[in-house]
């Protein structure tokens, strides 16, 4: 495994690296995998963004950078172990480094920057890629909208989880990419405490809006919630029943 002290010294690539690099992730869509995205309509055809997609797999990024077709900073945490054979993926995209228990001003300091240059910022609020359903985000991508007064854009990526292993086994994957309908920015005041929870409120909303992207079975801590529904009704979609992995279709 590689640790967060090799994590903690990635940067995010330069502009026109990252801009290369939606080569090597339409390869992907075109050969290595089966690739169903909906609801691009959803995204905005220019200026600063956060996309906030959940994160069940190491290997979202390249899936994430082919749905969006722009360049994108991503927000990655630097104190977790990654399996080795998982390296390619931070050293092809590069990330901006992120403690889970304490947002470094060094961190938000580098996401405000590539806000500002009207870039796009993808974030998976869960914090890791161990779980397959969903999980309580963290705060950082709700305090990063309200800071710089940026709309958050909703994603979901499944299949991803077996891409790999169905890869090596000679089996083309299938992964569906859902976008949902963006919201926001937020205008966050009061006192401390009173913030937090607006701050954990509105990071509820976020995880449902993903939870609506998803099928019943990943939609882990919102499964049940009465939002789903009227947050499906705004995106214009339901969440594809697809034929996955059947590995996939079989785990819990």
């Amino acid at each position: 495994m590689t640790g967060p002290n090799f994590l903690k010294t990635l940067t995010p690539r330069p502009g026109w690296v990252r801009k290369k690099l939606g080569y090597p992730a339409l390869l992907l869509g075109a050969v290595l995998a089966k690739i169903k995205v909906n609801g691009r309509w959803h995204l905005p055809k220019k200026g600063p963004c956060i996309i906030a997609a959940n994160h069940f797999s190491y290997i979202d990024p390249p899936f994430f950078k082919y749905a969006v077709q722009r360049p994108i900073s991503f927000l990655a945490a630097s104190d977790q172990e990654i399996e080795w054979f998982y390296m390619w993926v931070p050293l092809l995209y590069g990330f901006i480094p992120t403690d889970r228990k304490n947002l470094a001003p060094s961190t938000i300091k580098t996401a405000k920057r590539a806000l500002r240059r009207g870039e796009i910022l993808g974030i998976f609020p869960e914090g890791a890629s161990t779980s397959p359903s969903l999980r309580f985000p963290k705060n950082g991508a709700v305090f990063l909208s309200t800071l710089e007064k940026v709309p958050i854009v909703p994603m979901a990526i499944y299949g991803a989880e077996t891409a790999w292993e169905d890869f090596f086994l000679g089996v083309r994957p299938r992964v569906h990419i859902n976008i949902g309908k963006p919201f926001g920015p937020f205008d966050i005041t009061g006192t401390k405490e009173e913030r937090t929870k607006r701050i954990e409120d509105v990071g509820y909303e976020m995880i449902s809006r993903i939870a609506a992207l998803l099928p019943e079975k990943k939609q882990g801590i919102c499964q049940g919630e009465k939002t789903i529904a009227t947050y499906q009704k705004e995106n214009g979609f339901f969440p594809a029943k697809a034929m996955l992995s059947p590995r996939y279709n079989s785990s819990e």
